[in-house]
């Protein structure tokens, strides 16, 4: 009965305070501690209160440093019982359950399909098929929007325990996972499996095609898009086509303005998983990929290679109508939408389009006055990361851009590029009224006052 509810959106239990609804009792149960002042678990160490034992005995091991349960062999610590009794079968080489692929100690029947690909369980909304009924009753949540788990700190829902968890850590600063290698700790896992292949240079994830290999698997998917143009997915509000299912369904989300990839340290979500990994990385400020040339290290791979391409010059990603050619394959798309006309991006509160996503975001601080770039020196406020990289010069007095002609150096590449016109003899700013040229946008807007007899 209650999984059927899950199908039907039944959402039986009701809060008579708030009037918000779940599917299970216990959830209800669970909730109403949220509204209760009672807190009658207290910790004796620092009289901290708790509304439940659980929270309780969870808080308890920010003092025990999070890890209560001891190996007798080696006296490493962990956080839980299983967690241990997993530590201690590698004493005992202990691996009761046996892959024919590989040695692994697991539950054996879910982990062969990682090796077959059967996926049994199907959702019977979208018809998503999923490898076991965990991993299916968490996608449901991203129907019925079901957040059982909150956070007795802030009061912040969540669909998984797992998140709960991590969520959790961003009050306590408990980082529990450790690399072996460096010392660095991580608030999660993944972070942690990630960063590990940066000392390992592992990857995983090779193209059928050509071998490339990959550390993470969503580069793959990328990659796999340049082997082929066939785009079988086609969005029937859009009509914009993709060669992934995936990716048709990440696009469907910007059309229901759907974002379940939620940040567990931060309010900010994402309608894809990758972008929620690239923006964990600007909390835990982790940039593993080093350039060999000048030393500029990159939290990805990507940014890395595009990185590189400013010191090699190379531009493979050519424009079909006019041959101009950019060094990133994001530029090229950019830029044909020049030649087509192309606004996707339409704000929603003025309705304006955009061709450009960076610019709709760009666009939309001018209705929110949001000023998220700081300066760490004199705390001026920027809106666009670019302007606070600018600004930071007027304290460094770094210029990094130099005319090839003169050697002279500027803090700004459009000042350079403003500079470059004196010896191109290139004018590109023209008056629509006489049709007079100009090498900088200043100077047409001056000359423009001419026509309008305006007084600046």
């Amino acid at each position: 009965m209650k999984h059927l509810d899950m199908h039907t959106k039944e959402k039986r239990y009701a809060c008579d305070i708030c009037q918000k609804a779940y599917f299970k009792s216990s959830h209800l149960i669970s909730h109403l501690w949220t509204h209760s002042k009672d807190k009658p678990y207290a910790c004796e160490i620092c009289n901290k209160k708790f509304c439940r034992n659980a929270h309780l005995t969870r808080h308890l091991r920010v003092h025990t440093k999070g890890k209560p349960y001891a190996c007798d062999i080696c006296e490493k610590r962990f956080s839980n019982p299983y967690n241990l009794t997993q530590h201690l079968q590698k004493h005992a080489n202990e691996k009761p359950y046996a892959c024919e692929f590989f040695s692994r100690s697991a539950h054996l029947t879910r982990h062969l399909r990682v090796h077959t690909k059967e996926k049994p369980f199907a959702c019977d909304i979208c018809q998503k098929r999923l490898s076991d009924r965990y991993n299916l009753t968490q996608h449901l949540r991203t129907h019925t929007n079901e957040k059982p788990y909150a956070c007795d700190f802030c009061n912040k829902t969540f669909s998984r325990r797992s998140s709960l968890m991590n969520h959790l850590r961003t009050h306590t600063g408990e980082k529990p996972y450790l690399c072996d290698i460096c010392n660095k700790r991580f608030f999660r896992h993944d972070d942690l499996t990630r960063h590990l292949r940066t000392h390992k240079k592992e990857k995983p994830y090779t193209c059928d095609l050509c071998q490339a290999a990959f550390s993470q698997r969503f580069h793959l998917n990328r990659h796999l898009g340049t082997h082929t143009n066939e785009k079988p997915y086609a969005c029937d509000i859009c009509q914009k086509a993709f060669s992934e299912r995936s990716n048709l369904t990440q696009h469907l989300r910007t059309h229901k303005k759907e974002k379940p990839y939620a940040c567990d340290i931060c309010p900010s979500a994402f309608s894809a998983r990758f972008n929620l990994n690239r923006h964990l990385m600007t909390h835990t400020n982790e940039k593993p990929y080093a350039c060999d040339i000048c030393q500029r290290p990159f939290s990805e791979q990507s940014n890395l290679t595009q990185h590189l391409r400013t010191h090699t010059k190379e531009k493979p990603f050519a424009c079909d109508f006019c041959n101009k050619t950019f060094s990133r394959r994001s530029r090229l798309f950019e830029h044909l939408r020049s030649h087509t006309k192309e606004k996707e991006y339409a704000c929603d509160i003025c309705n304006k389009g955009f061709s450009k996503h960076c610019d709709l975001r760009r666009h939309l601080r001018t209705h929110t006055k949001e000023r998220p770039y700081a300066c760490d020196i004199c705390q001026a406020a920027f809106s666009e990361r670019s302007h606070l990289t600018q600004h930071l010069r007027t304290h460094t007095n770094e210029k990094p851009y130099a005319c090839d002609f003169c050697n002279k150096t500027f803090t700004q590449l459009s000042s350079l590029l403003s500079h470059l016109r004196i010896y191109t003899g290139e004018k590109p700013y023209l008056c629509d009224i006489c049709n007079k040229r100009f090498p900088r946008r200043s100077e047409l807007t001056r000359h423009l006052r001419t026509h309008t007899k305006e007084k600046p």
